[in-house]
């Protein structure tokens, strides 16, 4: 039986699954792996089930590593090389599907959380400072019928874009590397990025970190969209230059922001922390119990079909 390392505590039901086809140890620690951990898992396991900040760049993967896959629990895998780790005979995966609602769920938090200052709102309450109802009290932007911006027209992109069109009645923009047909609502593709910023009063942001992708919205971008619009970010932290966007929402460039993801996670700057316009989140992305087991079997589905086939469900 194969030798199995889980980097971080999972619920009980994925660790169960993996226990039936593999000798599973488990990680206790919920910080990621250490350089000396990262060793390890290659050295003395035969595969790894990894995730968010275990960092495996390309020095890890030097020599002749023991371990033959590294099944990501999430879809996103950029603290993987991944080209490095097939180099030297490690497969990776990852888990799409399984986050594609939960993430546009919170995409729709950020927006309506931002939009209609729901966040200033709860502070002034917990705080002890509101005064009452009045009627100009923390008048925010009406969200129903505005246009939205997409960055990304991926599965998710796609779930955001469509909750938005059916159930608010937007107005959908996007932006996609490639051509995007047969969506089940109507949306417009526009060819330059700079496009969707200008005309989107709500842009999110749901692109895959890549390198392509660094800083994609920096100073510039920041720059063509409307002062009175608001920024999203569900993606990865670096697809934002997070100094640019503190500098744009400080000279009042743009109205505010909606972070779940940062630059430097966990660390956040204290100028976002102080800002009322910003509402931030501990990358809650697919903080539900179904979605992380769904996350968590589908990466021992990988697993399990990579030692059966010699290829996970889905490679990357």
């Amino acid at each position: 039986m194969q030798k199995l390392w889980i980097t971080r505590p999972l619920p009980d039901k994925v660790v169960t699954e993996a226990q039936r086809y593999f000798d599973v140890e488990v990680r206790a620690e919920t910080l990621p792996l250490t350089k000396a951990e990262r060793m390890r898992a290659l050295t003395e396991f035969d595969a790894v089930l990894p995730t968010l900040g275990d960092a495996f760049d390309a020095s890890c993967f030097e020599g002749q590593p023991r371990c033959r896959i590294l099944a990501n629990f999430g879809v996103g895998f950029n603290h993987i090389d991944a080209k490095a780790a097939r180099a030297a005979g490690v497969a990776v995966s990852n888990t799409p599907g399984a986050v594609t609602d939960a993430t546009a769920d919170i995409a729709m938090t950020l927006m309506l959380m931002t939009c209609r200052r729901a966040g200033e709102g709860e502070r002034m309450v917990r705080d002890g400072n509101w005064p009452g109802w009045h009627p100009t009290q923390l008048l925010g932007m009406h969200v129903t019928g505005k246009t939205l911006g997409v960055v990304g027209m991926g599965r998710i992109g796609q779930a955001i874009a469509q909750r938005a069109a059916l159930g608010f009645g937007m107005k959908i923009v996007f932006h996609n590397r490639s051509a995007v047909a047969g969506l089940p609502f109507e949306a417009a593709q526009l060819p330059q990025l700079e496009d969707v910023l200008q005309a989107a009063d709500v842009v999110v942001l749901a692109v895959p970190a890549t390198p392509e992708t660094h800083h994609l919205i920096d100073a510039a971008a920041l720059g063509v969209m409307k002062r009175e619009s608001v920024l999203i970010n569900i993606a990865r932290g670096d697809v934002v230059d997070e100094a640019a966007l503190i500098e744009a929402l400080q000279q009042g460039r743009i109205a505010g922001a909606g972070l779940d993801v940062y630059e430097f996670e966990p660390k956040v700057p204290e100028a976002l922390r102080v800002m009322e316009n910003v509402t931030l989140l501990p990358h809650l992305g697919t903080s539900a119990q179904e979605v992380r087991e769904d996350m968590g079997l589908m990466a021992v589905a990988n697993l399990v079909a990579f030692f059966k086939d010699g290829k996970p469900l889905n490679p990357v």
